[in-house]
């Protein structure tokens, strides 16, 4: 016997809010993709062993943007490549704006005093040695932890801060490596 004080909803009640629900729920996720958080996947060896190829991961669009963090020494940044606008890289942030970079045999040197690089084991490293560049204002020097097959800064110089546009933050895939970016 049906209640009449909460009388059951028709199919077609049921068909109009779930198709609400899902229409709710696609436009946050794709408000959470445009603005906050992208996938997207790894191409190249250039950040092993932190991001290996074919990764993939979620990058973070809004903190830089928003300028809730600043880009920091350190940081994994997604950029539009200063050759090929349309193609994105990812590199680890070594000198920031007003920085002096040197590299001597392989070895980073920034404001004159060695960088600690325990994120690039000794296999990945190379003996290229590179001038002393300053960094301009609204500029990072940026390179791949895997330096023997990485191209950044030390070929084509800094990148513009208006280049940037994400951080790494997560490995999604696959399953075995899921977690934060190292």
């Amino acid at each position: 016997m049906q209640n009449p004080a909460n009388p059951e909803p028709s199919p077609a009640r049921l068909a109009l809010a779930w198709l609400r629900d899902l229409v709710i729920s696609v436009l946050i996720a794709a408000l959470v993709i445009l603005f906050i958080y992208q996938p997207v996947q790894v191409e190249g060896t250039s950040m092993m062993p932190a991001l290996e190829n074919q990764e993939r991961i979620f990058i973070n669009k809004f903190a830089y943007r928003m300028g809730i963090e600043k880009i920091s020494r350190g940081d994994l940044v997604v950029f539009w490549f200063p050759g090929e606008p349309g193609k994105s890289y990812i590199k680890r942030v070594v000198g920031l704006p007003g920085d002096r970079v040197s590299i001597d045999r392989g070895t980073v040197f920034v404001n004159g005093s060695r960088l600690p690089e325990d994120y690039v084991p000794a296999r990945y490293r190379d003996s290229l040695s590179a001038p002393e560049t300053r960094v301009p204002d609204g500029h990072y020097y940026v390179l791949g932890d895997h330096r023997s097959s990485s191209s950044d800064s030390r070929s084509w110089g800094p990148i513009g801060r208006d280049s940037i546009y994400g951080r790494a933050v997560f490995v999604y895939w696959p399953l075995a490596r899921i977690g934060p970016v190292r």
